[in-house]
């Protein structure tokens, strides 16, 4: 019975591979190249030339330190209903493209106009969207430029990876303001680094640069700052690349297996594994990517 239910929930994911026609952006770096006008403060992007399958969601409201409004909520919600079924993306990639700022958390400002009543229902909303960031099918990266605070960190602690600049400054910060993560912080921060740091850390409110989240594992890699402000994002796209060639069916398997596995004891975990793994013997892939090995090439992988 629970292997049933197991083998439901991953058909269920290779189900996700519906695709959709993608419009295609070249590689943007700042709020001038990515926004068609003033007032655009997010844009979807599918990369193209040798990032040809990666997507990027880049937020740019500089003036509001990309802090999540009722309009950035619904962008990033619409942004996943583009992206969950379409079979070409390979990647996602989170990002800011206003130099300095990944990503302030709720803004406090438009948050202080709304009735108590709006409040809930915001919260709610927003929750639900990092939810769907978290569950989305294929790998997904967050590059931490500069400020990731509260919902900002929760947004990316929602993502797969994580890679930030060594000046980049994060936290869940809550406590300040005497309330709690309310996007699924106190849940994420303790599985990616342990309940007692995500105590420590969440309770102090501290906030930290990219170093120090390298060293306790809250992001995966840590690159000094460039010019362009712009180090963290060029870290993401090299893994990226290095993702993109893989077998799209395999890599969505091998998300659902690990996410699923680390909830339960080792041995459902396995039967999630053992669920995940059935659900790649049947696919076209699997038999290109022998081929290929046989014929010493490389696969062409096609996600079915």
């Amino acid at each position: 019975m629970i292997l049933h239910r197991i083998l439901n929930i991953c058909t269920h994911q290779k189900r996700s591979l519906l695709s959709l026609k993608p419009h295609r952006f070249t590689t943007a770096r700042t709020c001038a190249s990515t926004t068609k006008s003033a007032n655009e403060e997010f844009q979807l992007q599918y990369l193209d030339g040798e990032n040809e399958g990666i997507v990027v969601f880049a937020m740019c409201r500089p003036k509001a330190k990309n802090a999540f409004s009722k309009k950035m909520v619904q962008s990033f919600v619409d942004a996943v209903e583009k992206v969950k079924f379409d079979k070409n993306i390979r990647t996602l990639i989170i990002r800011s493209a206003a130099p300095g700022i990944f990503c302030a958390g709720a803004d406090l400002k438009e948050r202080a106009t709304m009735s108590p009543d709006e409040v809930g229902p915001f919260v709610s909303k927003l929750r639900a969207m990092v939810s769907e960031i978290h569950h989305l099918p294929m790998p997904t990266i967050a590059a931490l430029d500069g400020v990731a605070l509260g919902g900002g960190l929760e947004l990316a602690l929602a993502c797969d990876m994580r890679t930030a600049s060594t000046t980049a400054k994060m936290g869940l910060v809550e406590t300040r303001l005497a309330i709690i993560p309310g996007g699924g912080g106190t849940q994420r921060m303790a599985r990616v680094v342990g309940p007692s740091l995500a105590k420590e850390l969440i309770f102090t409110a501290r906030v930290i640069d990219g170093v120090q989240a390298e060293k306790i594992g809250l992001v995966n890699h840590a690159v000094e700052q460039n010019d362009n402000g712009d180090a963290a994002y060029l870290k993401a796209e090299e893994i990226a690349r290095e993702i993109t060639p893989q077998g799209p069916v395999a890599l969505r398997m091998a998300k659902v297996a690990i996410n699923r596995g680390i909830e339960v004891d080792l041995d459902s975990g396995s039967k999630f594994e053992e669920a995940c793994y059935a659900q790649v013997i049947p696919t076209k892939d699997r038999l290109e990517g022998l081929r290929a090995f046989k014929e010493k090439r490389p696969p062409k992988f096609i996600g079915e």
